[in-house]
């Protein structure tokens, strides 16, 4: 037989194009957002995976089945590896005195949280007191980040960005204050985490949404979740990213100052908190977090706090774009 002309192998690869169905939802529509894995030669819709991908990625793409990051490591629930790779100061036996204490302060806030919360303050979280439990609780966080080849880090890294680029005053809107007394509760956070007193979360794998946050106790209203921790830089080199938790730290008059955080590399337990769809009212009902960019000292920072109380097994969710509009949450779970 003569081989086909280009004409025809055009003509092929299009027809080959057109049969080709997402896995996940069977359909064929949204040809423009539909990738072909270059392993097995599936399609997937980029509003079909877990998570969504926001941009066409660069090079070769390999679907769930046939990438290795796929698969979940399970970590070892041994307390001398939990240390290392949490770079723990001290091995944890037993909660500090005190650290379980909920005070009942007032917070002000700005137009971030909701306008009947301006007068309270934020709480610290309240760590389990069983250390086996809070084993399990690293032990699941640690599990996550090993599994998508991320490294742990509980604070912001310039290693793309200077440090001096992060001037919380160039923000040109949507920024609150942090207080002397709010500080210091951020603070006391920070030095329990370091301490191994873990935050009440629990890491998940959800056949559906990937790794998932869990609350593991009952969260008040206005505690401190987490900080949303990763790399810092600018926003005009990640334009083209194909990461999918990229997070605006700052945004500045001049578009070549903006800055994100990028937890592709290393982060911390607020990557894999969900999203909400918020373009549905059920969507909507399920927002227990709020994402606020705060003035700390003079460098801009990103809290997730909780907007009321959480019990003890619900899944914990804020809203992408409670700044800017721009994440494609309408396909979310």
């Amino acid at each position: 037989m003569k081989p086909a002309s280009k004409s025809c192998s055009e003509s092929s690869e299009q027809d080959k194009y057109d049969l080709t169905v997402c896995e996940k939802c069977g359909r064929g529509d949204s040809e423009q957002e539909m990738l072909l894995c270059d392993g097995c030669d599936r399609g997937f819709h980029m509003f079909c995976l877990c998570p969504v991908l926001v941009t066409l990625p660069v090079g070769d793409w390999f679907c769930p089945l046939c990438s290795p990051t796929a698969l979940v490591y399970e970590f070892p629930k041994v307390q001398k590896k939990i240390v290392d790779f949490f770079r723990i100061l001290k091995p944890f036996h037993q909660v500090s005195p005190g650290c379980g204490e909920v005070r009942k302060r007032r917070r002000q806030s700005g137009g971030s949280l909701c306008r009947q919360k301006k007068s309270r303050r934020l709480l610290p979280y309240i760590p389990c007191s069983d250390p086996h439990r809070r084993l399990e609780q690293m032990a699941s966080l640690a599990t996550a980040l090993t599994s998508v080849g991320v490294s742990f880090t509980d604070k912001l890294l310039y290693s793309f960005a200077p440090r001096m680029a992060n001037t919380a005053r160039l923000e040109k809107g949507g920024m609150q204050s942090m207080g002397k007394e709010d500080k210091g509760t951020l603070e006391a956070c920070k030095a329990m985490c370091s301490r191994g007193e873990w935050p009440p979360l629990m890491v998940t794998h959800d056949s559906r949404q990937g790794f998932v946050v869990e609350a593991d106790r009952h969260i008040k209203d206005m505690t401190i979740i987490c900080e949303y921790t990763g790399e810092v830089d600018f926003m005009r080199h990640r334009t083209n990213d194909e990461g999918n938790s990229i997070m605006g730290l700052l945004f500045t008059e001049d578009p070549d100052e903006e800055l994100v955080i990028c937890p592709d590399k290393c982060s911390n337990i607020a990557r894999f908190i969900s999203g909400i769809n918020n373009h549905s009212p059920e969507g909507k009902k399920k927002q227990n977090l709020r994402c606020v960019r705060y003035d700390v000292d003079g460098e801009a920072r990103v809290l997730l706090i909780a907007i009321r109380d959480i019990p003890q097994g619900e899944r914990l969710y804020y809203d992408y774009n409670a700044f800017q509009k721009e994440y494609p949450t309408q396909h979310f779970v």
